[in-house]
């Protein structure tokens, strides 16, 4: 017979493996290669845009709200998106994004509070944006994972998603609207 050590590990080890391998699934960014417009965010994030959002924790109660003006430019293949973020709670917070188009459809992006680079895949009128954010919370500073989807909805429209999580569980949603100037 075996040991109890030996029967809850395996069904331990069975569900780990599972929920890794559900972790990965989903549709892939070219998923949406035909949707239009085409976004190209060279074009989108030049100028000035508003950004509405809302962060969501994991049993979907809204937590903060925040609007953020984006100042953005080009030179080249790279890309300054300067943030100001003003949350509900009358904080405020900075954040400036460096991106860099590195083929045709991928790119890199890095910020102070992003832990190495941020990685992008456009397709269609789809981005996928994945990145590890150090996340202040209650005077201690959390490595957060981000799988961004943004979606351009029309030439002032784009729509994000974002899903927080550590450690493969879910930690809440990031809801944004970009409104271009």
């Amino acid at each position: 017979m075996p040991s109890l050590p030996k029967l809850i590990s395996r069904p331990l080890i069975a569900l780990c493996a599972i929920l890794g391998l559900t972790a990965c699934s989903g549709v892939p960014v070219t998923h949406y290669a035909q949707q239009t417009p085409q976004l190209d965010l060279r074009q989108y994030f030049t100028g000035t845009l508003d950004a509405y959002g809302m962060f969501q924790n994991r049993s979907g109660e809204v937590i903060k709200r925040f609007h953020v003006v984006i100042n953005a430019h080009w030179e080249g293949d790279t890309g300054t998106l300067d943030e100001q973020f003003t949350y509900s709670d009358g904080t405020t917070q900075q954040r400036i994004w460096t991106i860099r188009k590195t083929d045709k459809d991928h790119y890199v992006g890095t910020a102070a509070d992003v832990v190495g680079e941020a990685n992008g895949t456009a397709s269609g009128n789809a981005l996928r944006w994945q990145y590890v954010l150090s996340l202040p919370v209650d005077g201690k500073v959390y490595e957060v994972n981000f799988d961004d989807w943004m979606f351009l909805m029309d030439e002032r429209i784009m729509l994000n998603r974002s899903a927080m999580s550590k450690w493969g569980f879910h930690l809440g949603e990031v809801t944004l609207t970009f409104v271009k100037r």
